[in-house]
């Protein structure tokens, strides 16, 4: 609480067993400390809720009613998600956009009971924002009971320890304490019947709360005349849930039936589902929720009422018979669909009535499955199950209830009960479209499942020789054959099988089916260098799907290869605003840009801002929850991430740095064609640790892994090869020299215009030919138009020709523009290997033109990126605004905060905005 009155934020993990006074705890710190100006959240999770992101939801108060704007935009964008794949990945990052604004515009105090019920899309925001704490006015509360833990609420607590949150650990009451909470209950200290009564709740303050309160309603317990209390009846109720369903006693029978059928709703509800359920208006039910609050079961304090205890609830529950609960929950799930309630909350009921549902129930799924499937996958998949189970084969019902059901299991990543399901599905359906469906879903279910690319095209060509096949699924197919036969049969078939798919999309008319087409076409002319081609296939793509919210799916997996394809370009302007575009289109419509951060990374590395690189990269991904950012758990991104940070941290000579990333990614095998398109940044990063440890031979044997370039292989090879030729005639190597500059003037042949692999190419021959001329185009070809990272190797080598061609004065010249280019970036290892490379030839660069270490601490060790985020914090931006102004991702921009933390040795976002006042800057 100290810390939050800072304006500093703080993560508070309170955990112990059910009733031990958890919650009060957190109830009555907020009493003593809390401020009127705080935004309070509280909600709790529950065993009976499982929707993604519903318990967050609740805690965020993120309503379409909200009176809230954000609140209430925020609620648009997540009923608005576009797919089931990527439903939970949105939810998330629109939630911590809102969070961010709420922070900002004032305290924010969010509170989430009983964390290990919480699904596993809530349990992600809970742990983005406890790793982010710093940098929020949050205080952020969970509470958890000892067991059960899942994996990830383990992984939350060790996490909040290990970045130094408050974890209260609260274990039973002590007997003086048991006897002054008695006292306080009857007026007087406790007699030894009721001392010994008491002892058996073994200090669980909730028990002896509910047992004392019990005792005395039933008058078990006296008053006597000399105020001491007495006891008529040392019986023990057989459970703490005994003693809680008696407090049904003190409310009427009508009360009870209500509270009874409010528990089949979970902890919290509102009175419009309650009413539904219990088929009678709202205001007949005011009476009962006015007996219920006051005697203690509900707590009406917030817009929607709730158990005052999830024990209470599960009392109530659970003193039901089993075969009526069961009854009770499709009796309410009907009365729920009449009543227009949302799909997940019936399917939630549907779920608990633990059988099939009537005939309604099955039609009402087949209606629903396609939005249930973006909204709750896997409950869509347990429901439908069900049903299928118990449908015959062979009638339209069966049909949609595979259909459906296939579509969830790739939701949930289901492949191999997917395969299984499909193949039987196909071999029974009649319906053509459902077929060419379901056909479409079985190889994408093979390709998921890791089946070998052979065996998957078997199939694709299998499904194409239905005569019957819709045109729309024909093309599809179409396509990702030719994707696969990329890897397998060879690009020509491959392309001509590309050509195909688009003619039968066109043909077809739909928008979508033909991005679905152009998503694949792109693909193959960027592997045959026709990046004109490729960036017209994009821009058709983007022109096609428009501001249409139904595609922005579509929209935004365009976005990003138009960053790729501008580099391969050599556009680097518009390789920047493109990314930028991605950013702004990913804010705008709550998406997360998950593989922006890897184009962009590899970006900021050829345009010489490393460490703008760096913060793309952010921080340890191994530390993040498996479901926010599993897109780093893949392998291509992963072999991606740590070889441009090895390799920044190796040229700054940043060696133990390096080595970690490079331990990192080493681990990891090369199985595919995809592994092998992304291992380039940690081929190069191992080479240069190689020449640094002075075994320059195995750096080129490392380093020239990269050629030859398979046909189907998108990897820039040009990229790597001018360092090659230099290690190979360092070694002594001039036929792998001349077979490194051929490759790469091969790739530049192969290109659509001379661009990056030309000036490549220039740099080979210009060293294998000790030729100054190439090597100073291809300077001025970096000068004029870039990659900024490659100008000032460029001048390196020509520095060295210049040198031996006895041209000393040009080669001093040459290298001090290069150290200074250097410099710029931090490479230190390039400097020393550059001045090492002249030392030989006597040359040695200017004294003057050394600069002077950079600062590691204070406000003077701000790079200028950082010194413009500390000023949008002076003035109060929220993180997300910061992203959007500055087209960033919400996550890059933490991770420059935290940089500015740490060199500023500062704890919150107030000590960034006294220092960027003292040093008089502004946004």
């Amino acid at each position: 609480m100290e810390a939050f009155g800072r304006g500093e934020g703080t993560v508070v993990w309170v955990e112990g067993e059910p009733g031990i006074g958890k919650s009060s705890l957190v109830a009555e710190a907020l009493a003593v400390a809390g401020q009127p100006e705080w935004d309070v959240g509280c909600a709790g999770a529950d065993q009976l809720t499982r929707l993604p992101l519903r318990v967050m939801q609740n805690c965020l108060q993120v309503r379409p009613s909200s009176a809230d704007p954000r609140r209430a935009h925020a609620a648009k964008l997540l009923h608005d998600r576009p797919s089931a794949g990527d439903m939970s990945l949105n939810g998330i990052e629109v939630l911590l956009t809102l969070v961010d604004g709420l922070c900002a515009a004032a305290p924010t105090v969010l509170v989430l009971d009983d964390l290990q019920w919480a699904d596993e899309a809530s349990l992600a925001v809970w742990h983005e924002l406890a790793t982010s704490i710093c940098q929020l006015r949050l205080l952020l509360i969970g509470t958890c009971r000892p067991a059960p833990r899942t994996p990830e609420v383990q992984q939350l607590r060790a996490s909040v320890a290990r970045r130094g949150g408050q974890v209260i650990a609260l274990g039973p009451l002590p007997e003086t304490d048991v006897a002054a909470l008695v006292a306080a209950m009857v007026g007087t200290p406790p007699g030894d019947g009721l001392r010994r009564l008491t002892a058996q709740a073994a200090g669980n303050p909730l028990y002896i709360r509910e047992l004392v309160d019990a005792l005395l309603r039933e008058q078990a317990a006296q008053v006597n005349p000399d105020a001491k209390p007495t006891l008529q009846s040392e019986r023990l109720p057989v459970s703490l849930t005994a003693v809680l369903d008696d407090r049904l006693s003190s409310v009427t029978a009508g009360t009870a039936q209500l509270l009874r059928a409010a528990a089949l709703l979970g902890g919290r509800f509102t009175v419009t589902d309650l009413a539904v359920v219990l088929r009678r208006p709202p205001s007949d039910l005011a009476a009962s929720l006015q007996e219920a609050v006051a005697a203690g079961i509900l707590d009406g304090s917030g817009a929607e009422l709730a158990f005052r205890h999830p024990l209470i609830r599960q009392a109530l529950y659970e003193s039901m018979p089993e075969a009526l609960r069961t009854a009770l929950h499709a009796e309410a799930a009907q009365e729920l669909a009449a009543g227009g309630a949302d799909a997940p909350s019936v399917a939630q009921q549907l779920s608990a009535a633990g059988s099939p549902g009537a005939g309604w129930a099955r039609t009402w799924l087949i209606q629903t499955a396609p939005l249930l499937t973006v909204r709750a996958p896997q409950l869509a998949a347990e429901l439908l199950r069900r049903e299928l189970e118990q449908t015959p084969a062979g009638n339209e019902e069966w049909d949609a209830l595979i259909v459906g059901l296939v579509r969830a299991l790739l939701a949930v990543g289901g492949y191999q009960e997917a395969i299984t399901l499909s193949r039987r599905a196909l071999a029974l359906l009649t319906d053509a479209a459902y077929r060419g469906e379901t056909a479409w879903m079985l190889v994408n279910a093979q390709v998921n499942a890791g089946q070998s690319f052979s065996d998957v095209i078997v199939a694709i060509r299998q499904a194409l020789t239905a005569n019957d096949l819709p045109r729309r699924w024909r093309s599809r197919l179409l396509a990702l054959l030719a994707l696969l036969e990329r890897a397998t049969t060879g690009f020509d078939v491959a392309n001509a099988t590309a050509r195909q798919a688009l003619t039968v999309a066109e043909e077809v008319g739909d928008p979508s089916t033909i991005v679905h087409v152009l998503a694949i076409t792109w693909v193959l002319q960027s592997v045959a260098r026709e990046h004109a081609a490729a960036l017209a296939s994009i821009d058709r793509a983007l022109q096609l799907v428009g501001d249409d919210p139904r595609y922005n799916e579509l929209h935004a997996n365009f976005l990003e290869p138009r960053t790729f394809v501008l580099q391969n370009l050599d556009q680097w302007p518009r390789a920047e605003l493109a990314l930028r575009q991605s950013r702004e289109f990913g804010l705008r419509t709550g998406r997360p840009d998950r593989a922006t951060w890897a184009s962009a990374a590899v970006l900021r590395y050829w345009l010489g801002q490393w460490d703008d690189a760096l913060a793309e990269i952010g921080s340890d991904a191994t530390d993040l929850p498996g479901l926010v950012y599993s897109f780093l758990r893949e392998r291509w991104s992963a072999l991606l991430v740590h070889g441009v940070a090895a390799l920044i941290a190796g040229r700054r000579e940043q060696r133990t740095v390096a080595g970690q990333h490079l331990k990192a990614g080493l681990a990891l095998p090369i199985e595919n064609l995809t592994d092998r398109e992304n291992r380039d940044f940690l081929v190069a990063a191992h080479a240069l640790s190689l020449e640094q440890s002075g075994e320059t031979r195995q750096a080129m044997l490392r380093l020239a892994e990269i050629i030859p370039r398979r046909d189907d292989e998108m990897t820039l090879v040009h990229q790597w090869l001018p360092d090659l030729v230099r290690l190979a005639l360092a070694a002594g190597d001039r036929q792998l020299a001349r077979a490194a500059a051929k490759a790469c003037q091969q790739e530049a042949d192969t290109g659509s215009r001379p661009a990056r692999a030309t000036a490549a190419s220039l740099r080979c021959h210009g060293l294998l030919d000790s030729d100054p001329g190439r090597l100073q185009e291809a300077a001025a070809h970096y000068r004029t138009t870039g990659p900024a990272v490659e100008l000032p190797a460029a001048l390196e080598d020509l520095a060295v020709v210049l040198a031996e061609r006895g041209r000393a004065q040009e080669a001093r010249a040459t290298l001090n523009e290069a150290v200074r280019l250097y410099e710029a970036m931090g490479a230190r290892w390039d400097i020393r290997r550059a001045e090492g490379r002249l030392r030989p030839h006597g040359i040695k660069r200017g004294v003057r033109g050394r600069r002077p270490p950079r600062a590691t601490s204070g406000w003077e060790a701000l790079t200028p990126t950082e010194i413009k985020v500390a000023a949008l914090v002076a003035r109060g931006d929220s993180t997300s605004d910061i992203a959007l102004g500055m087209f960033l991702s919400r996550r890059t921009v933490q991770t420059y905060i935290s940089r500015i933390l740490t060199k500023l040795g500062a704890k919150g976002r107030a000590d960034i905005v006294r220092e960027t006042l003292l040093q008089g800057i502004s946004p």
